[in-house]
């Protein structure tokens, strides 16, 4: 059996999928350039499965870097994470999302197709189902985006879906994430980005922390039960488990298949504060800003196709979520 290459294997949701598949006995190789990801997350990944990885430290923009590993490893499938993602900086810099996000994905699947790998499983996102559809969001919705990220994401699918057509033998599954939070139960990885945090979660993890002192809440005027955006948050132990079952899918089916990953209910981002200060024992201080653009008021999955397809469904509740993401936070 080959082995999988996981592109940006050390970042929030790839390391948490290593360890998934390291667990269900697949052989993992690693490939990330550490752009907002730490090389000892390799060693914690180790120490949490008690096998050992390979871990290049290459951008997927590199080709013969991408060479490399094809050539010093069977590749049999990649799973896709290595990309771009916060959405504000992408509208400030939109050429540097193309030019990475899809450019770097154009050389992940030349590269494959030199050596004949033929399954990828892709993260994508929930950004797709852009501003008009209403939720639940379906897989058989119109695609669209509000922003250069979500366009990467829309453009992606697109070019996975030409990829197949093109050839019969190719599988790509499409994950449409919806808002994953939480961390590995061991408090070893978790989400811990460079920087001031983009996402809800780590940004309340770090104020409950002390090391910053306000959560900026965007907009309490939503039509929302409390005016605050809602959202599909995942725990990202269920979410690695579903890119374990899109793999063995890939495996047994062609073609492309874009398929979602949520809990298929919605929660405000009041209700995520309360579940963080039950889990904490402290309150968790916020001020209410003005709406970001691009935002919407709800958001959240209808996740039937994966547990038909995959036989997966998310088990994991947003207080097991909470949970996790301080024990990461204090360990």
């Amino acid at each position: 059996m080959g082995k999988i290459l996981v592109t940006g294997g050390m970042g929030f949701i790839g390391s948490h999928t290593c360890v998934v598949l390291l667990e269900k006995g697949h052989d993992i190789v690693i490939a990330d350039n550490l752009s907002n990801s730490k090389i000892e997350t390799a060693e914690k990944i180790e120490t949490i499965t008690g096998k050992k990885i390979r871990v290049y430290i290459t951008d997927i923009n590199d080709a013969e870097g991408m060479r490399t590993i094809f050539r010093e490893n069977e590749i049999e499938a990649a799973v896709h994470f290595a990309g771009y993602k916060a959405v504000g900086e992408s509208v400030e810099k939109p050429l540097d999302y193309y030019s990475n996000n899809i450019g770097g994905t154009l050389m992940l699947l030349k590269v494959m197709q030199e050596f004949g790998c033929k399954k990828i499983v892709f993260s994508s996102s929930a950004t797709v189902y852009g501003i008009v559809n209403k939720p639940p969001y379906t897989e058989d919705m119109p695609t669209s985006a509000t922003n250069p990220y979500g366009y990467t994401k829309v453009m992606i699918e697109q070019i996975l879906r030409d990829v197949c057509v093109s050839d019969s033998g190719f599988s790509a599954v499409a994950l449409r994430y919806f808002n994953p939070i939480g961390a590995h139960r061991s408090g070893l990885i978790g989400e811990n980005p460079n920087g001031i945090p983009n996402n809800l979660v780590p940004y309340i993890a770090r104020v409950a922390g002390g090391t910053l002192e306000c959560l900026g809440v965007f907009g309490d005027d939503y039509d929302t039960p409390d005016g605050t955006g809602v959202r599909d948050y995942i725990h990202v132990t269920d979410l690695s488990v579903g890119h374990a079952c899109a793999l063995d899918y890939s495996s047994r089916h062609k073609g492309f298949k874009a398929v979602n990953l949520g809990t298929g209910n919605g929660l405000s981002v009041l209700d995520v504060i309360k579940a963080y200060e039950r889990t904490c024992g402290k309150p968790i201080p916020y001020t209410v800003k003005e709406r970001r653009a691009g935002d919407i008021a709800s958001s959240y999955a209808d996740a039937s196709l994966a547990k038909k397809i995959f036989g997966w469904t998310a088990d994991l509740t947003v207080d097991d979520m909470c949970r996790d993401s301080w024990n990461f936070t204090v360990t």
